[in-house]
């Protein structure tokens, strides 16, 4: 299948087909997940084991991750 093809397929354009290749923020989620379940790739797994596994990565990188972000409530003496 040609990326055209797939696009048509899809109902999205080449150009929203190009932005869901490189990863773009823009293309809408529906259209991301139409050409996922068109080329027959699974997004999300029933098998309970897998999904333990993503979610003790997911619980790693958390971890690096402050429980907080606070603003600065200091105030900064730049007269000069």
């Amino acid at each position: 299948m040609t990326a055209q093809e797939l696009a048509e397929r899809a109902g999205i354009s080449r150009t929203t087909l190009y932005q869901i290749e490189k990863g773009a923020p823009g293309p809408q989620i529906g259209s991301v997940f139409e050409v996922a379940t068109i080329l027959g790739i699974p997004l999300f797994h029933d098998d309970p084991q897998m999904r333990a596994m993503h979610e003790a990565r997911l619980d790693e990188k958390l971890t690096l991750l402050p429980r907080t972000v606070r603003p600065s409530t200091k105030e900064v003496d730049d007269d000069f």
